[in-house]
């Protein structure tokens, strides 16, 4: 059986992960994929403390944070197939366009 800790070391690995991916990498779709890895692991954390303790709240956390993910997915992914078709790329440095 794995300890709290096992749970929160995976957890701080995968946010880690995620957050160089958000700081290094200029395609957006890579960026869009390491906030979900981010988020992922904020849910692994919820999960493992709402194991540990004994109760649901963190369970019933997850499940609304994958809820609003999941439109954020679908919201996100419009959005870039939108800008993708008018600029025909995918560089974070191109979407000055939204800018006033």
């Amino acid at each position: 059986m794995v300890s709290l800790n096992g749970y929160l070391i995976l957890s701080a690995i995968l946010f880690a992960i995620g957050m160089i991916g958000v700081l290094t990498r200029r395609n957006a779709i890579v960026i869009f994929m390491c906030v979900e890895l981010m988020l992922n692991a904020v849910n692994l954390t919820f999960i493992a403390f709402s194991r540990f303790l004994g109760n649901l709240d963190g369970q019933v956390f997850v499940f609304f944070i994958m809820t609003v993910a999941a439109a954020e997915a679908a919201v996100g992914l419009a959005l870039m197939i939108a800008f993708y078709k008018n600029r025909e790329s995918n560089d974070v440095e191109d979407m000055n366009m939204l800018k006033w």
